[in-house]
């Protein structure tokens, strides 16, 4: 690649996260013309792919799994702000928008992302392989977390409805924090190994850690690009989400005049919140990078819980009316099935392209029990 396309790309990664907050802050007060809200969705398109690009650029610096971790923490933050943005603007699904955001995040990474690295990694590369016992403790700790948070709200009597007590969801916010806490020490410090790309042999069997330094890729970018990158990942981030709540009133007349259940609204601004993260785990698996593709579908997964009901819970302190947290007999049900593929796929510690195709029939399945429960 020569110098010339790198300083174009580089110009162009860093004027589109600021056009976007530009048209962001331009258009915050009117957007109904269908003019403006066809130049946000353009603004939102550009930024998930900067998103991308900035958030892969950090990866290269830090390396793994920290950088799957930091675009996993930064997209959930973002996520939680948006939630509870929308919680306190009131509306008909604000007692549920929470539980159906968490839900269709879950069924986004665990069934979409793992679902889309697989079947490209192995449909390119015939087996991809990952390490079972890092990815192993991911998929438990996101299966606790949504026990806790999702499906015991369900079943206490506590509280009325699939709603926790006060108290109830004190202990689940504190644990979910603790148990997100605990992953990242594991996944960062503790056994920082299991999480790293491995390499395999021709029947995908895993027969070491992959040498990073000699996959053919560009040298990691120096301190100041990096630093530079970080900070337009939040700038792009924070675009993806404002422009998504800008584009959520058009989204939600279009949900209604189809007649289908405001739970929608929610999966379509998990899909537009998540697309970075969707992007840049496609990218990896498409480089036998599969590891990092679970990295990220998990822990996005996992943040995406542990992040958001503690910080629902504290909120809960000014925001006025029900929270219902507990999941649907239906929901109940897909999560239950998915949880148990997930961990015949996790346990061998390699995969077919026909595994992957399992977790995308479920994740259709997901959107259209979504659009016709």
């Amino acid at each position: 690649m020569t110098a010339t396309t790198l300083r174009g790309r580089f110009q162009w990664t860093v004027a589109v996260p600021i056009v976007a907050l530009v048209v962001l802050a331009a258009t915050w007060a009117s957007h109904e013309a269908w003019p403006v809200l066809v130049l946000i969705a353009a603004a939102l398109v550009a930024s998930v792919v900067c998103a991308v690009h900035h958030a892969e650029v950090v990866a290269h610096k830090v390396g793994e799994p920290f950088g799957s971790l930091i675009l996993a923490v930064a997209v959930t933050v973002i996520e939680v702000g948006l939630i509870v943005m929308l919680m306190t603007s009131g509306g008909e699904g604000t007692s549920t928008y929470a539980r159906d955001t968490v839900f269709a995040a879950i069924m986004i990474t665990l069934n979409g992302i793992v679902g889309i690295s697989l079947l490209v990694g192995a449909a390119k590369h015939h087996l991809v392989s990952f390490n079972a016992a890092g990815t192993g403790s991911a998929l438990s700790t996101v299966i606790a977390l949504a026990s806790v948070c999702l499906v015991l709200p369900s079943f206490t009597t506590s509280a009325a409805g699939r709603e926790y007590s006060a108290s109830q969801l004190a202990f689940a916010a504190v644990a979910s924090l603790a148990l997100y806490a605990a992953f990242v020490f594991t996944q960062t410090i503790r056994h920082r190994d299991f999480f790293l790309p491995v390499s395999s042999d021709e029947q995908g069997l895993v027969t070491g850690l992959l040498d990073e330094d000699e996959d053919g890729h560009a040298d990691p970018p120096s301190q100041q690009e990096a630093l530079l990158s970080a900070g337009l990942l939040v700038v792009s981030l924070v675009s993806v989400v404002g422009l998504a709540k800008l584009l959520s009133p058009t989204i939600e007349d279009g949900v209604e005049s189809l007649g289908f259940p405001y739970a929608v609204v929610g999966v379509v601004i998990a899909l537009l919140v998540l697309a970075p993260e969707s992007i840049s785990a496609l990218r990896n698996a498409a480089r036998d990078r599969v590891q990092n593709s679970l990295n990220l579908a998990l822990g996005s997964a996992m943040a995406s819980i542990g992040l958001t009901i503690p910080t629902i819970a504290v909120a809960m302190i000014w925001i006025d009316g029900p929270l219902t947290l507990g999941l649907e007999p239906t929901q109940m049900v897909l999560l239950a099935i998915t949880v148990v593929v997930s961990g015949l796929t996790v346990v061998q510690g390699r995969a077919k392209a026909l595994q992957g195709f399992v977790h995308l029939v479920l994740f259709a399945t997901f959107l259209f029990l979504s659009m016709q429960p």
